[in-house]
């Protein structure tokens, strides 16, 4: 039983951060309807900017957070105003194809920059862990301190959403972006802080996988981005509370397989509940359907 609860709580800080990743996803594709696949390399550079600012300038952790969010925050804003915005009116298929094209430059752009490098690289972490034995649990600090930044996280996206003229802006647009700009919303600007802001959850997410899991490279966006897009699909893409939950879910399944049975099947199971919960409800858990206008 000891063991179950430990692969539990290491499911659960798994999850949390697939939560920040999957926000991204969610938010961009309830805003614009497009699947946003460089979003897991936007992460992987989060981790970079973070790993430079403890192992250069040995920043303190919350200016740490500050430079990995301002930084991804800064990226995607850049990568929607060249990349994404002209191919709006265009077909999905073309801003799709452009999203795996975005993906693909990051991912080799870093590799062959002197600044990031194909090497492996071993993260520093900014604080020492502790850890505490209770009923044959181990729990540390950094558990803890994933948790509270997620749940800050959160907090800070619901009162985004629903308490500030922008999360207003983003409702109308996500609803219907003729309309809202037929009532005096500036479409555009809405959708770049949406980039925006889910670009700053997902560096928040990449200072914290370094922290959890100290070896970063520059591919590796690649798994927990498609990791964190699955998790807001199995959740209900389009829904904030539907991507967290489809974050745990994978986050447990994960650690659970190569728990109980290989860590080679880590990754087929997760998508395998993903299939499953599709066939079921193809909206996802918590997605509903949503009326297509011709």
């Amino acid at each position: 039983m000891e063991y179950f609860l430990q692969q539990a709580l290491n499911g659960l800080q798994l999850g949390l951060v697939y939560a920040l990743i999957a926000l991204g996803y969610t938010m961009v594709y309830g805003i614009v309807r497009l699947i946003n696949f460089a979003h897991g390399d936007v992460f992987m550079v989060g981790s970079f900017l973070a790993y430079y600012a403890i192992e250069r300038y040995a920043l303190p952790l919350p200016a740490v957070f500050g430079a990995a969010v301002v930084g991804c925050a800064v990226l995607a804003v850049v990568i929607e105003r060249v990349a994404y915005r002209p191919l709006r009116n265009a077909p999905r298929i073309a801003s799709l194809i452009t999203a795996i094209g975005v993906s693909l430059f990051l991912e080799y752009f870093t590799a062959l920059n002197q600044l990031f490098g194909p090497n492996f690289r071993a993260f520093p972490r900014p604080f020492r862990v502790v850890s505490v034995q209770a009923g044959g649990i181990e729990f540390t600090n950094l558990l803890g301190i994933i948790l509270a930044v997620t749940v800050v996280c959160l907090l800070a996206l619901q009162h985004i959403v629903y308490r500030t003229r922008v999360g207003r802006g983003m409702r109308a647009v996500s609803y219907d972006h003729v309309t809202a700009g037929l009532m005096g919303v500036n479409v555009d600007a809405v959708i770049s802080f949406t980039f925006g802001l889910g670009a700053a959850f997902a560096g928040v997410g990449g200072v914290l996988y370094g922290i959890a899991y100290p070896q970063i490279h520059t591919f590796m966006g690649i798994m927990p981005g498609l990791k964190a897009f699955t998790a807001a699909v199995l959740g209900g893409i389009g829904s904030v509370p539907g991507a967290v939950l489809g974050a745990l879910i994978m986050g447990q399944s994960e650690t659970m397989t190569a728990a109980y049975l290989s860590s080679t099947y880590r990754d087929g199971i997760a998508f395998l509940i993903l299939i499953g919960v599709l066939l079921w409800k193809p909206t996802g858990i918590l997605g509903s359907p949503r009326t297509e206008k011709v």
